[in-house]
């Protein structure tokens, strides 16, 4: 009984010890799951923790409620990543026929459309994830990327200064707006 008890002893400390090894390491990273109070932090952030709270905000939007349309969104990325574009666009049209409320299926299936130089399918399809999930400031960057691949200077000036008011560090978007300032502003003589 002796033995059983110190026993018992080591595993209730094992217990306690995994759960405070899983606790948030502060109250702040506890109730960082929260797409308004991120974006409100991201706004506000230096570019270090821009960085992480950008991670987060992915993190949470690469999240369909289904294991199932998760796995079809990580694979159709990874056919991305191996050059097989014509198999991603089949794998996220599986996944926007499953799930057509999951913003990011959109997004990513524009962008694999864009990759491949179809951009009346991909703003279709911006359209459509900015119509679920307006604080998208990836899909405005790419909407602007496509308003400026067609003549658009303005509308993707506009595009791009939305974007970095939900998220003031996007290099994308910073350096865009750079390329894009003589254009709009026009040059001094």
């Amino acid at each position: 009984m002796a033995l059983l008890l110190s026993d018992l002893k080591y595993i209730f400390a094992a217990c306690l010890i995994c759960v405070a090894l899983s606790l948030p390491a502060t109250a702040q990273e506890a109730d960082l799951t929260d797409e308004a109070e991120l974006l409100a932090r991201l706004a506000e952030a230096d570019p270090a923790e821009a960085l992480r709270l950008d991670r987060q905000l992915q993190a949470i939007w690469s999240r369909s409620g289904s294991p199932a349309m998760d796995l079809l969104l990580t694979r159709a990325r990874d056919a991305i990543e191996a050059g097989e574009t014509q198999t991603a666009i089949d794998h996220l049209t599986a996944l926007t026929d499953h799930a057509p409320d999951f913003a990011e299926g959109w997004h990513a299936r524009a962008s694999a459309y864009y990759s491949v130089n179809l951009f009346g399918p991909a703003v279709a399809d911006l359209e459509r994830a900015l119509a679920l999930n307006p604080n998208n400031y990836d899909a405005i960057y790419g909407l602007g990327s496509i308003l400026e691949a067609f003549g658009d200077p303005e509308g993707a000036h506009q595009a791009y200064l939305r974007a970095q008011a939900l998220h003031p560090h996007h290099e994308q978007v910073t350096q865009a707006l750079e390329r894009l300032r003589p254009r709009i502003e026009g040059t001094s003589l």
